[in-house]
């Protein structure tokens, strides 16, 4: 079996492009956006950056 080098970047770039038709399908079909609903418990900065970068890429794509 060989290697094969996977590009993140572009996976991702492909994975966000197809989230975003598919929010934009749901809209269109649905009349409602969907949402994103986060808890964040304690005051640990990780958790915060993780949950503001969780809500930048849904904002991305229309969440």
């Amino acid at each position: 079996m060989s290697a094969m080098i996977i590009d993140g970047k572009e996976v991702a770039a492909r994975v966000r492009a197809e989230v975003a038709r598919e929010v934009a399908a749901f809209r269109e079909r649905t009349g409602k956006a969907p949402g994103l609903a986060t808890i964040l418990v304690g005051d640990d900065p990780a958790s915060a950056v993780y949950v503001a970068n969780k809500r930048k890429a849904c904002a991305e794509v229309g969440i």
